[in-house]
């Protein structure tokens, strides 16, 4: 029957730039390909309630959501906007009150303005006004929250604003800033860690841990010299090094857990990585044997593997903050759910302490450099529609099943 242990988390997951629309950080001026942009998103800022309706038809009992650091902080050093707070405590108390286990996360990409026009998280201060912001919303929340994210992809954030120019500032190849973001980064979770466990929660005991994005690189053909060479390099920077800023020695006993996002695998061929996300079609890809939503190629057992490798390396409990597919087939979505949720099963029948597992996302949203080109919701959303009307995918009924028969469904 495939089943998961007794307690484990069914999640869904959205961050506040994506769907809560009303921001004012450094995306708030962009506009995507399709003309996109995020300032009304889904609306999701004066619709929790309905949308929290939505996770309970789910069968959900865990929620992935993050606070927005510009919304609550307008200025340097300063209290946090008592408004703001209790509109987040509101739908802290709604999603306990419906049974939903909160994991808040602190950073998700994005920055208040202020933060942003002083170099962001090149300026070592920004560590400084990063743990003033935890010392003041974590006692602000103990009451309600016990898991805690201190940061979402910080390989991500990083190499798309300083490597590949997709996100703000949209700097290229400036791989000494990449190297400082990342150092700075990891030192804001130790500290936030230390402030969150120092703190504690009424909620229960508390776990804190970061989340890191998951991607394997490879090459489409053996004996290529300079696919292999592009592959390990990708592989060294964006996993091992990263890891290893956030996991020395004396960083890894701060945290509680492991977070891990994971969507598959990169392979390159004739030095071009095979991916939609980088402008291949899933049927140009399809005709050389990668099969891909819009977004990456799927490679269910490298989830198996990221789970035994971490397992190892750490010793510390993981849960998979992140997994999902975004294209229009409901067929493969449904496909990719099952292979990937066999594989988390295989490798907790292994030894490996899995404790939850949320799905990216709950919504159509706004997916940053993409603007509203790609499809992950387990509800579509109507963005031609003024009313923004939400609408269950086929998908989301098979989630269900995994969620309230705790299952590979």
């Amino acid at each position: 029957m495939w089943r998961f242990p007794q307690g484990f988390l069914w999640g869904t997951a959205t961050s506040a730039t994506q769907v809560e629309g009303q921001v004012a950080n450094e995306w708030t001026e962009f506009v995507g390909p399709d003309g996109g942009h995020c300032r009304r998103a889904c609306d999701h800022y004066h619709r929790y309630r309905e949308d929290i309706e939505l996770m309970q038809r789910l069968g959900v009992n865990a929620y992935r959501l993050s606070i927005e650091w510009s919304r609550l902080q307008s200025e340097p050093g300063g209290r946090l906007d008592p408004i703001e707070l209790r509109r987040y405590c509101d739908k802290l108390d709604c999603l306990r009150a419906a049974g939903i286990t909160p994991m808040v996360v602190l950073h998700h990409f994005s920055n208040p303005l202020w933060i942003y026009r002083t170099g962001g998280w090149t300026n070592p201060a920004t560590v400084t006004a990063f743990e003033d912001f935890v010392t003041q919303i974590v006692p602000a929340l103990r009451t309600r929250v016990r898991l805690w994210n201190t940061f979402n992809e910080p390989d991500t954030y990083a190499s798309c604003s300083y490597l590949l120019g997709e996100f703000p500032p949209f700097y290229k190849l400036r791989v000494k800033a990449f190297h400082t973001v990342i150092n700075n980064m990891a030192v804001a979770h130790q500290r936030a860690c230390e402030i969150i466990r120092r703190v504690g929660s009424d909620a229960g005991p508390v776990e804190v841990g970061f989340t890191k994005n998951w991607t394997f690189f490879n090459t489409l053909r053996p004996n290529r010299p300079w696919d292999w060479l592009l592959a390990r390099i990708s592989d060294r920077l964006f996993n091992h090094w990263v890891m290893d800023a956030f996991t020395r020695v004396d960083r890894n006993a701060a945290a509680t857990f492991q977070g891990l996002n994971y969507y598959g695998q990169v392979r390159f061929h004739n030095g071009r990585s095979l991916s939609p996300a980088r402008g291949r079609s899933r049927e140009e890809l399809a005709r050389l044997g990668v099969h891909c939503d819009d977004m990456f190629e799927r490679y269910p057992a490298g989830l198996g593997i990221a789970l035994s490798d971490l397992h190892r390396r750490q010793g510390l409990p993981i849960y998979i903050t992140e997994h999902g597919s975004a294209c229009s087939d409901e067929a493969f979505r449904v496909a990719d759910l099952r292979a990937n949720l066999r594989a988390i099963h295989g490798a907790i029948q292994q030894g490996v302490d899995v404790r939850g597992f949320f799905y990216w996302s709950l919504l159509d949203n706004f997916e940053w450099q993409f603007g509203y080109t790609k499809k992950f919701g387990l509800h579509a959303v109507d963005f031609a529609d003024p009313q923004l009307p939400r609408r269950a995918k086929p998908i989301a009924e098979i989630f269900r099943v995994a969620c309230e028969e705790n299952r590979v469904p």
